[in-house]
């Protein structure tokens, strides 16, 4: 068993960066969906083609393998991160290749794929500029759509000057230019290409990929191999359903209609045509998706489409950030997820690292109930046995009014120690101010308003 991964409490997030940003997506995605019938419309049909696919994702899975075969895609099964991992690492042997040029996949950070291939002599660049930045900076994404966004501007300033030896400037075009320019000379000269995979057509073999940068495109198309790498989940019944999928996922994702490029992969380049790579590589990855594949309940988790819609709503998320997890996929997805890649006693603080206001499963545009998923990791945790303690007096205060108002005066006597009590909460935060007065007793002391006499019947 790995060493548990429990919620960090960290810093509050840079305010001037984070908090704006967020608040940013989530009026960008409220204008794509003013209509809360239409987007009900669309949540459903989304949630049962997913659902649809998951129903017969065996079968998907061997018509998808047979139907990409025939296209020319090499096809990999791995079961586990280090069969992953070893598999591109020697598709990157055969191809002697030395470099590989990145495309936004968080399947890749799921496998820890750039610190194997690093450890192995072998270079790995991220070509996305949020997933570039947090490259530089020795981290790793804190959201799945925009991985550098607990990031100021100054920050970047500072990493691109230290970094890439340029000057310092505050010029958002600037630095733009400046990781375009650096990443160019990347995609010249890498011999192999990642991508990840935003949705696997059975019927055709197809692989979708959208983005709005252009460097998956490149990363696909300039290197002489490309390697696609997703979970086992992302496989759809049809191509025509892919569209249908898209409409959701980009409205939710970034706020728009539709995402600068839409990326069709069938296979590798043809003898009489002049670009595209020689060979192309799909990667798929089980990671203890099949064991929650076979949980009828928990399975619905499986039909998550990656938008980050649910993270952008999330007071918890929005409040301590993405590094706080300390797993991959971060925020309310990731708390019903991560457990599943891992294990439930090595996420143990995720399943009740929510306020269970329902915001995610509210704007989820495939319907996952999140909030009933986390009920049910709760109720499957083991709890360390002073909290099993803390909790059995905690209901025994409340279930005898008499101990409970004895407890309620005896925690105001002790306030002043309160910030003790409370550890490394209080090391970032100050200590909530406790009411003298509980809310029983101010409702009691509230005059009490009579009838007005006269008033009519």
């Amino acid at each position: 068993m790995t060493e548990a991964t429990p919620i960090r409490i960290l810093d509050n997030p840079r305010e001037p960066s984070f908090r704006p940003a967020m608040d940013y997506l989530i009026d960008k995605r409220a204008q794509q969906f003013p209509d809360s019938d239409d987007f009900e419309r669309l949540r459903v049909q989304s949630k049962q083609l997913k659902q649809a696919a998951l129903s017969n994702l065996p079968a998907l899975l061997e018509q998808a393998e047979a139907a990409m075969v025939a296209n020319g895609i090499q096809v990999h099964w791995a079961e586990t991160i280090e069969e992953a991992q070893a598999t591109i690492h020697q598709i990157m042997l055969d191809t002697q290749a030395t470099t590989m040029v990145k495309g936004k996949s968080m399947v890749s950070e799921e496998i820890y794929l750039n610190h194997h291939l690093e450890a192995h002599g072998l270079r790995a660049v991220e070509t996305d500029m949020g997933e570039f930045i947090v490259q530089l900076a020795g981290e790793t994404p804190s959201h799945i759509i925009m991985p550098a966004i607990h990031k100021s501007k100054e920050d970047i300033a500072a990493l691109f000057q230290a970094h890439l030896d340029v000057p310092y400037t505050l010029d958002v075009d600037e630095l733009i230019a400046i990781g375009r320019e650096q990443l160019r000379t990347e995609f010249e000269q890498a011999g192999i290409g990642l991508s990840g995979v935003n949705f696997i057509a059975a019927d055709t073999g197809t692989l979708c990929l959208v983005e709005n940068e252009g460097n998956g495109r490149l990363s696909t198309t300039a290197p002489d191999v490309h390697v696609a790498i997703t979970g086992i989940e992302k496989v759809v019944a049809h191509l025509a359903d892919v569209p249908k999928l898209i409409r959701v996922l980009t409205r939710s994702a970034t706020g728009q209609p539709i995402t600068t490029y839409v990326n069709w992969i069938h296979g590798p380049r043809k003898p009489e045509e002049r670009d595209g790579p020689r060979a192309v590589h799909l990667v798929l990855l089980d990671n203890g998706r099949s064991q929650l594949y076979q949980k009828e309940r928990q399975q619905e988790s499986l039909q998550c489409i990656r938008c980050g819609a649910c993270m952008n709503h999330c007071p918890v998320y929005t409040r301590i950030g993405g590094h706080a997890y300390n797993t991959t996929y971060p925020g309310p997805i990731g708390k019903i997820l991560s457990p599943h890649l891992t294990s439930l006693p090595d996420t143990p603080d995720h399943p009740k690292a929510s306020t269970l206001c329902g915001a995610c499963h509210t704007v989820c545009p495939v319907g996952i109930p999140i909030t009933d998923l986390l009920l049910d990791h709760r109720a499957q945790a083991t709890l360390p046995r002073r909290e099993q303690w803390i909790w059995r007096f905690w209901s025994m205060f409340n279930r005898h009014p008499r101990v409970y108002r004895m407890s309620l005066g005896l925690m105001l006597r002790l306030y002043p120690l309160l910030p003790k009590w409370l550890g490394g909460w209080t090391r970032h935060r100050a200590a909530p101010a406790l009411s003298h007065q509980s809310l029983g007793q101010k409702m009691a002391a509230r005059p009490k308003k009579g009838v007005q006499s006269g008033a009519a019947s």
